[in-house]
């Protein structure tokens, strides 16, 4: 359980960090000006994302793990 917290967790925080350099990217290196809204917006959709991980692996008993790729 605790490993799969641990690994909730990285994963949360390289979501976060993805999110934050594509917002970062478009709005100060490549110049486009985006709404305040639509940055609130994308952090809404980050934290639904993190409340559907969670709720996986709390009701689904295991961690949460990526799908393999093959």
């Amino acid at each position: 359980m605790i490993a799969g917290v641990i690994s909730f967790l990285i994963y949360l925080c390289i979501l976060a960090i993805v999110i934050y350099l594509i917002i970062w990217v478009v709005r100060d290196v490549i110049g486009l000006a985006i709404p305040a809204k639509v940055v609130q917006l994308l952090w809404v959709i980050v934290a639904l994302v993190a409340i559907l991980m969670l709720v996986n692996m709390v009701l689904g008993g295991s961690s949460f793990r990526l799908p393999a790729l093959r």
